[in-house]
């Protein structure tokens, strides 16, 4: 009946309200019947009657809603029978509605048929539509998918519905706006698709907006083209009216930013995706950028902006005459401009909502016009709320997790994407999900964000805007550091600085940043070009001042922005510094050349405050920007004084980069006087101050840049460096430290060393700072110094002779202050360092006052017997620690030993004086009594059982023997004489009055000489005062060096760094007194030399003192003894002819040592044990330590190669012939050359060797030249001993002895046989006979080697040396003949020589006969085989001498021993071996000369 009256037209209204009624109260109108209800209001909808056709939509947008509320219900009433649906998968392809229920099933049928009518299709349910607009279908399509998202979302019928046909529905409607390239604004009929169409283009961005918002999870791939398009929407060959509605669009994705998240996790994260985050970001700041400059004018945007207009094809910009430059400075309204284009700024929405004008106009078909400035308006507000709503849900999430600020994350935790996964994951798994994911999307938006951001704040005219725009850089700057995104966060900095400062401004640091803004990031083919900041601003100049440079630049002006920019960054530092890390420099320089061209100058404590440039044309400010540089100053303060609550890292960070600055600053005013800009180093005084507390953590690198800018050659810095300096010193002692100072001995050393640091700098002004801050201090401090007083004082000793008057006087009264004040409260061990102090300021000649008060505040020798007494009768007894954390090291541990450090520095200082004040010492009398009683000090102190002590005691006996010898008048300059001045003494003056080195200061010390002075008197005095030197060594060495007479093991036995500083004193000693210096003398010195290295030491001890047993290096003694027997020797070759009879003494000296190579010296009855079997580190309970015997080889050795030099330069000198110098050395040679291979080391008998050789190649001539003076006839037995010990020596070759080194040793035999062959045989006539006849039973008993049973056990032990024996055997060849027999001498030599070869070669001859025979087929040993073919060969040269020599010449007992040979030769044919037979063929051949048929007797003529 409904139907029929729909048809013919009757009662449509009320036929509208009755279905209505029908539909709503009940559920009873289902599947085709509602088709028909539904179809009637459609029918309606389409009459002409307006009335009709509004009521008739309305119902129909109410019918539909009602069919989706039906559905609804019955899903809320059967929510019970089914728990848990089944979430829809983006995937799902469900296309059968068997199991939806009847609401459920209507619902379905009336969508899809939605979906077709839009597609102008058929409906399959709603039959009988004759008519459908896409514009009212498209408005029902949105409001069932915004109104009932759930229904979509739960069911997977719907879902597919959604995938398989809005969604391609929407592309495909979309299809015209993608394809269209400007060609008029606005299209003339809705017919032609290939142009977009406002009604439908603007109800799609609707639904896409619905579709993005409510059904992203399902629709990810199908989102991901809508968001493509939307981004294509924006291009300039876009319609106005589509790229403003595609911006409203975006801006409703802006205010959603969990959704932008998501984009950024489904594309921006996922491999071979779009990157679809951060395309909308750029195509916002690509849209913002064509707005101002015009696309079709190529490489150069700005040639076009200057029309105003707005053509067919040209720019962007919507103006229409309003806003053309002409009329900018006039106009109030709020807008961007920039290069002459002028756009207003309208307020479209309220901050973080999107209002869209455009995409409600549901009652407009043709395009709107868009006024000026709306889509930029918009696109400002999207980046606004962007940054502000991305910014917002990182932090909440960000403090939640409480994740640290660590960067990157793994792959794996970036793929993470669906809830359920999420779930799976611990609690640091999902932190790093949550941070690849924020990492991401702000590494997606921030290269677009900052170049739109800053090209609007270049562009801004508004202050409210240009607030917005820097709050949006500044939030972003934040959340980059903290996500720890380096480039990024400076990226946005920089803006910020470069905003601040004068368009051009020549600042490196920002021009060289990582986030400089000079170039153009290409994002996936999406180009954004990062603009430099405009120079054509219309600002208000509110400032003019000069640039802080190097070179003079003229002025630069400030506006209102740049103020405005600068207070930005004052609130990014002061409440994001513990983000901002390396990005300090940026700030931080920046700061520094605004504060720099505002005039604003350091104040005490590091404030800025107003002032005026030194030099230049002055700053000029307005009075708008006077009233802002109080607050500008106080802020700068909060900000330094802030970093007391920035972490440790952060506050390095902050003092690298004003170090950073101050270096840079320091640069600049290191080549020019400009004033230098003090602001960093003002600034690190200001830091330092307020982080008192943790002061330790800054300290060094604090003090250190501080002490660098003392050293600058500006003064004016070099000012600002002191006082930051010092003030932070003095601040750092009256701080309250926990714990106190006074328990933290480390911390207050650490304060203190700058102080001390400060006296390397040589600038008065620096130095004058300095001691005016030790003023302060002990007057302030001085009770609580404790362990700081050897730093306070060393920095008052520190004060030199050239540093003036005004300098000494502020550290003389310093060191007053200390003297009257102070000396009860400081440390015992201070008092030797105030003796010191007080010295030096007593050297000092630029005040005589001064020098002469110091003095006097020293009291010498009673000081000096105070400490030896307390030192000697203190208790030995252990200190226990002291409270709290001190620990008493061992070396300190009983007041015995605190007591001996007192004498020992006291004693010290007490030298030095003497040393260096001696001028002054003996112009008031007595000075050889004091000089008694300092000797008896410096000997009581180095005879007392302390080790520490003995030996300070020697290094003061070496500090008074530099004393420099006062200059005589005769010696001064004559530019000098009449003048009543100090005269300076050099280091050394010619003999005879020989001087030592200055004092170890190396200053000159000068004397006022007064009186001339008898140079006769000053000899003996100063020789007297020598001698008594001399005599306290010697009493010195006597006693310390003394054995004991027990084997007590507890006897003190001086220390080795003892005994070589003893050693060590004399030669410096001996040049005061060698002119007296007698043979008296030497015994005495010899007596200290010997017992000094015959002292042993701990096995503790040795590890540290002793090279290891095979290095053959000297200890520090031994050479010492060696040096100072060295002096000697030298002073006795150059001395006169008297002295040459110490030589002797010298050789006895040397020879004794040279002993100690096989023999260690004892040390009285005390247990020794070799070096090589001592128990090294061994500890052993309540156990002595051991002593060691040091090796005394090396020494040993050195000694010989002494006594051969020392022999070469004196064996001709009367008292080295007469005391038998030659035979001495002999007989200490015989020692190890008679031990052979038993000597401690196998080096020592080869260098007795070589020496030896040495030694009678130079004394055998002088001993022949001597022959007659019967001087040297105990020699030759002694040296014929000693060549036989050591030829056939006793002892056995080591078994590991190698055939190379058996060879070797060999060679050096054979050596010695060949000087006996050169250098003693030849001359028999000047040789006792006895002695040759030693020499040739030698050479017999080496010349053959075979065993004979006679041999003795000796010689049977001989190892065959057969180059040895044939050496032997040639010498007594080549002496068996000589043609020359000159005397009766010779010819006996001859003889004899002759018997002992013969008889020697018949008994080898029989011996190898008989073993021979006895070996059967065995052959004999190689030796053996050698030995007679040796022999056989000897018996060949032997008939060749005889042949030659004239039978006169031959004594007949030869000729019978030669021919007994014969037959002894014949017997030998049997031998086996070729090679004897080949020699003993050519022994034979030589007899045929004397064998002849006998000579018959002629008596009487007849034969």
């Amino acid at each position: 009946m409904l139907w029929q009256l729909m048809e013919n037209g009757l009662e449509e209204l009320k036929l509208l309200q009755t279905v209505l009624v029908l539909l709503t109260t009940n559920t009873v109108v289902h599947d085709d019947a509602l088709a028909k209800a539904i179809v009637l209001c459609f029918r309606l909808h389409f009459t002409k009657d307006n009335i009709t056709n509004n009521t008739a939509a309305a119902t129909v947008r109410q019918v539909v809603t009602v069919v989706f509320e039906r559905m609804d219900a019955e899903d809320e009433q059967h929510k019970d029978d089914d728990s848990h649906p089944p979430v829809v998968q983006g995937n799902s392809n469900r296309r059968t509605i068997s199991t939806l229920r009847p609401c459920a099933k209507d619902a379905y049928m009336l969508f899809q048929d939605l979906c077709q009518l839009v597609n102008a299709d058929a409906p399959y349910w709603l039959v009988g539509m004759t008519e459908m607009t896409r514009t009212f279908g498209l408005e029902l399509l949105e409001s069932v998918l915004n109104d009932f998202p759930r229904v979509f979302l739960q069911h997977q019928e719907f879902s597919f519905l959604l995938k398989e046909r809005v969604c391609p529905l929407v592309i495909k409607l979309f299809s015209p706006n993608i394809k269209f390239r400007q060609g008029t604004n606005t299209p003339s009929s809705p017919t032609p698709v290939e142009k977009p169409y406002f009604p439908i283009c603007m109800r799609l961005l609707r639904v896409v907006s619905v579709l993005i918002k409510h059904f992203y999870s399902l629709l990810v791939t199908e989102c991901e083209i809508f968001l493509s398009l939307l981004v294509k929407f924006l291009d300039g060959d876009k319609p106005q009216w589509l790229r403003a509605v595609a911006v409203e669009c975006i801006h409703r994705l802006c205010v959603q930013p969990q959704l932008l998240r998501s984009f950024c996790q489904s594309y921006d994260m996922k491999p071979h995706s779009t990157k679809v985050f951060r395309d909308i970001v750029n195509a916002l700041g690509s849209f913002i950028q064509s707005l101002f400059i015009t696309p079709s004018t190529g490489s150069n945007p700005i040639s076009n902006m200057q029309t105003g207009t707005s053509g067919g094809g040209g720019p962007a910009t919507a103006q229409n005459g309003s806003g053309t430059s002409a009329n900018v400075g006039l106009t109030p309204q709020p807008a961007f401009e920039y290069r002459g284009t002028w756009i207003p700024i309208l307020n479209t929405s309220v901050q973080g909502t999107s209002k869209a004008a455009y995409l409600e106009l549901l009652d407009k078909v043709e395009p709107p016009t868009i006024p000026d400035g709306y889509a930029m308006s918009v696109a400002f507000g999207c980046l606004l709320d962007l940054v502000r709503g991305i910014t917002a849900m990182i932090e909440a999430e960000f403090d939640s997790e409480g994740i640290t600020s660590q960067p990157g994350v793994t792959k794996q935790a970036a793929d993470v994407q669906s809830s359920e996964q999420l779930e799976k994951l611990s609690a640091n798994e999902k932190a790093a999900v949550s941070r690849a994911v924020w990492e991401e999307m702000v590494g997606a938006c921030w290269c677009g964000l900052l170049a739109a951001l800053s090209l609007l704040l270049d562009a801004s005219t508004d202050e409210t805007a240009s607030e917005n725009i820097l709050k949006a850089e500044m939030t972003m700057a934040s959340l980059c550091g903290k996500l720890s995104l380096v480039t990024p966060r400076d990226a946005f900095i920089t803006a910020i600085c470069k905003a601040s400062l004068p368009p051009h401004y020549a600042l490196t640091v920002l021009n060289s940043s990582s986030g400089g803004l000079h170039k153009t990031y290409s994002i996936q083919g999406q180009s954004v070009q990062m603009i430099s900041p405009s120079s054509d601003s219309h600002q208000q100049v509110v400032a003019v001042g000069q640039p802080l440079t190097s070179q003079h630049q003229g002025t630069v002006m400030l506006t209102a922005k740049n103020i405005q920019c600068m207070r930005t960054l004052l609130n990014l530092a002061h409440c994001h510094g513990s983000v901002l890390g390396t990005s300090w420099q940026l700030v931080l320089a920046t700061l520094q050349h605004l504060v720099w061209i505002l005039g604003l100058k350091p104040a005490s404590g590091g404030a800025l405050k107003p002032g005026r440039a030194v030099e230049g044309p002055s700053t000029v400010l307005t009075t708008a920007v006077m009233s802002d540089l109080p607050v500008i100053s106080n802020i700068l303060s909060r900000l330094f004084e802030s970093s007391q609550y920035l972490d440790d890292v952060s506050l390095h960070h902050l003092i690298n980069a004003l170090c950073s600055l101050s270096t840079e600053a320091m640069d600049m005013a290191f080549w020019n006087n400009k004033e230098p800009s003090l602001f960093a180093v003002a600034k690190l005084l200001e830091t330092g101050l307020v982080n008192m507390h943790r002061i330790e953590i800054l300290w060094r690198p604090l003090t250190g840049h501080l002490l660098e800018v003392c050293q600058h050659p500006n003064a004016r810095m070099r000012e600002w460096g002191a006082e930051a300096v010092t003030s932070l010193i003095k601040a750092g002692l009256s701080f309250k430290h926990d714990p106190p100072l006074s328990q933290n001995q480390r911390l207050q050393s650490l304060l203190l060393n700058p102080l001390k640091e400060l006296s390397n700098i040589v600038h008065p002004d620096i130095r004058q700072k300095q001691l005016e801050c030790v003023l302060q201090i002990l007057q302030n401090e001085g009770d609580s110094l404790g362990p700081g007083w050897p730093l306070v004082l060393g920095v008052i000793e520190a004060i030199r002779n050239d540093q003036g008057e005004s300098l000494i006087r502020t550290a003389f009264q310093c060191l007053q202050l200390v003297v009257t004040d102070f000396l009860p409260t400081m440390p015992s061990t201070c008092l030797q360092i105030v003796v010191d102090v007080a010295g030096s300021f007593g050297l000092q000649n630029q005040e005589l006052n001064i020098s002469l008060t110091s003095i006097g505040l020293l009291v010498l020798f009673p000081l000096l017997d105070r400490v030896r007494e307390s030192s000697t009768t203190a208790d030995k007894e252990k200190i226990e620690s002291g409270g709290g954390n001190i620990l008493i090291h061992h070396s300190r541990d009983t007041a015995e030993k605190q007591w001996a450090e007192t004498w020992v520095l006291t004693l010290a200082g007490v030298a030095r004086i003497f040393n260096t004040r001696r001028y002054l010492l003996q112009s008031l009398g007595d000075f050889s009594k004091a000089w008694d009683v300092l000797l008896d000090h410096i000997q009581s102190a180095a005879l007392s059982k302390n080790n520490e002590v003995s030996l300070a005691a020697l290094k003061s006996c070496q500090e008074i023997l530099q004393i420099v010898t006062p200059v005589k008048d005769s010696d001064k300059s004559e530019g000098l004489s009449g003048v009543n001045m100090p005269v300076f003494v050099g280091p050394l003056i010619p003999p005879p009055r020989t001087l030592s080195r200055t004092d170890s200061l190396g200053e000159k010390l000068g004397r006022y000489i007064g009186a001339e002075l008898s140079a006769a008197v000053d000899e003996i005095e100063d020789s007297a005062l020598w001698w008594a030197a001399w005599n306290t060594w010697y009493k010195i060495g006597l006693e310390s060096t003394k054995p004991p007479t027990t084997c007590d093991k507890l006897f003190f036995i001086p220390s080795q760094p003892f005994l070589t500083a003893l050693v060590q004193i004399f030669p410096a000693l001996y040049q005061h007194i060698k002119s007296g210096f007698s043979m008296e003398d030497l015994k005495k010195l010899g007596v200290i030399l010997h017992g000094a290295v015959s002292v042993p030491i701990s096995s503790d001890a040795s590890p540290f003192i002793l090279p290891s047993y095979t290095e053959a290096v000297l200890t520090s003694l031994q050479e010492a003894v060696l040096i100072s027997l060295d002096v000697l020797q030298k002073a006795i070759c150059v001395g006169p002819e008297d002295m040459q009879i110490m030589y002797p003494a010298i050789f006895d000296q040397l020879l004794s040592f040279v002993e100690f190579s096989c023999k260690a010296p004892t040390y009285g009855k005390l247990e020794t044990k070799n070096i090589a079997n001592a128990k090294f580190n061994q500890i052993q309970l309540f156990a002595p330590a051991e002593w060691v015997a040091l090796n005394y080889v090396p020494f040993a050795e050195k000694s010989l190669e002494v006594v051969v030099d020392l022999y070469q330069k004196t064996a001709c000198h009367k008292a080295v012939v007469n005391e038998k110098v030659l035979q001495k050395i002999i007989k200490t040679l015989r020692i190890p050359l008679s031990l052979k291979y038993a000597c401690p080391s196998e080096t020592t008998w080869k260098m007795a060797v070589s020496s030896l050789l040495k030694i009678l190649s130079i004394g055998l001539p002088v001993a022949r030249q001597h022959a007659s003076s019967k001087k040297f006839d105990t020699m030759w037995p002694e040296l014929a001993n000693t060549f036989e010990d050591f030829l056939f020596t006793k002892s056995i070759p080591p078994d590991n002895l190698s055939i190379q080194e058996f060879e070797k040793n060999e060679n050096i035999d054979v050596e010695v046989v060949q000087l006996i062959s050169t250098d003693i045989l030849p001359f028999a006539n000047f040789i006792p006979k006895e002695f040759v006849g030693q020499i040739m039973t030698m050479l017999n008993k080496g010349s053959i080697h075979s065993q004979s049973t006679s041999f003795t056990e000796a010689e049977i032990d001989i190892r065959m040396r057969e180059e040895f024996s044939k050496v032997c055997f040639e010498t007594l060849l080549q002496f068996s003949f000589s043609n020359k027999v000159t005397t009766p001498q010779e010819g006996y030599i001859s003889r004899m020589a002759l018997s002992v070869l013969l008889k020697r070669s018949q008994d080898v001859l029989h011996r190898y006969i008989e073993d021979e025979k006895l070996s059967g087929r065995c052959p004999l040993p190689r030796q053996r085989v050698t030995e007679i073919v040796f022999v056989l060969k000897a018996i060949s040269t032997l008939m060749d001498s005889l042949k030659k020599t004239k039978p006169e010449n031959v004594d007949t007992n030869t000729w019978s021993q030669v021919i007994a040979l014969y037959p002894t030769l014949v017997e030998c044919i049997t031998c086996t071996s070729s090679e004897v037979c080949s020699a003993l063929k050519e022994a034979l051949v030589p007899f045929k000369d004397f064998l002849q048929p006998p000579i018959a007797k002629v008596q009487n003529g007849e034969s």
